[in-house]
């Protein structure tokens, strides 16, 4: 994940604005249809959003006021949540090896029993605050698993739980973030760098402030529109392992904004520790030979802490002599 210095302005790359990404309406009733979209891309983009999710606005609403309650206290009450080791709260420093941002944010491991120990730190009403989190997190994993499966179904794979069966494990390794981006005020700035996420799948649901860019092969950058209705989903990954390359970990940054506050909500569905990654039997073939070499997520999640937020890990996994087609 290539980053940010503390003073790091949006420069001169190359911004495509007139790039419609993709928009998926997973309520209609063609199931084929709606996995050969999802498919179709994550193979181009890795990047997608889905509308007419079906989590209640009741549920974003609480989650969305405990967050901004959260960010709206004074600093050093903020400060007694911290510091991000790797949950809890943190400020302008991402990771362990020197990357900053313009954010602040709030990491959480998704188990509610984390949740409500780590909420007496964090609000004022702890119940109120485990209660709107734990339950916000319920609802999206089951987006996550549904658009996971609908993945497998579209990739043909036989067993079609064989993703979400991952984070629906009672030691799945997911997490949420919270991040606030207060308004730069001046020319934008990075809020958080260039990065890809090492996980399965991200869904994140931000406030009606842009900020969220995805990169392109050729290095452009294309902005997503916001829509708080809907949630930006993006492959991890742990997710271009298992489909041998087919899927593409989208890289990504979020900017801030000159004059409103951008806030957002990341929910990075992630497999046990123990759990070994390697391309399904499905993805591979002789035309098609294995690209990553097998991991636990452990393993690759050591490697992912180890390096600077822009650094490509999962090119420490890959096979010599194998190229991404």
């Amino acid at each position: 994940m290539v980053v940010a210095s503390p003073a790091s302005i949006i420069g001169s790359e190359k911004i495509i604005e007139d790039i419609e990404l993709p928009v998926i309406d997973v309520s209609i009733g063609d199931r084929s249809e709606l996995s050969n979209l999802i498919v179709g891309a994550c193979e181009k983009y890795g990047f997608f959003k889905v509308i007419n999710h079906r989590v209640s606005n009741e549920i974003i609403s609480k989650m969305e006021q405990e967050s901004l309650s959260f960010f709206a206290k004074p600093f050093p009450e903020k400060e007694l949540a911290g510091p991000a080791n790797p949950f809890g709260y943190g400020c302008k420093n991402i990771g362990f090896n020197g990357d900053i941002g313009e954010v602040e944010y709030l990491v959480l491991n998704s188990h509610p029993l984390s949740i409500s120990q780590r909420s007496k730190s964090i609000s004022n009403d702890p119940n109120k605050f485990s209660s709107a989190v734990s339950g916000y997190i319920e609802a999206v994993r089951e987006v996550a698993c549904e658009i996971l499966d609908l993945m497998a179904e579209g990739l043909g794979v036989p067993d079609t739980s064989v993703f979400s069966r991952l984070i629906r494990d009672v030691d799945s390794d997911s997490i949420i973030r919270l991040n606030h981006y207060p308004p730069s005020y001046s020319t934008n700035r990075v809020g958080f760098g260039e990065h890809s996420d090492p996980q399965i799948l991200t869904l994140l649901r931000s406030n009606d402030v842009g900020g969220l860019q995805i990169s392109l092969n050729d290095g452009a950058w294309v902005p997503v529109s916001p829509d708080p209705t809907g949630f930006c989903v993006n492959v991890g990954d742990v997710l271009q392992a298992m489909t041998n390359g087919r899927f593409v970990s989208v890289r990504h940054r979020a900017v801030t904004n000159s004059y409103n506050s951008r806030m957002s909500m990341a929910y990075f569905a992630a497999p046990p520790l123990n759990a070994e990654i390697a391309a399904l039997p499905h993805m591979v073939s002789a035309a098609r030979p294995t690209l990553y070499r097998p991991f636990t997520w452990a393993d690759y999640k050591k490697a992912a802490y180890s390096l600077r937020l822009g650094d490509a890990r999962l090119d420490l996994f890959r096979k010599q002599g194998v190229e991404l087609a």
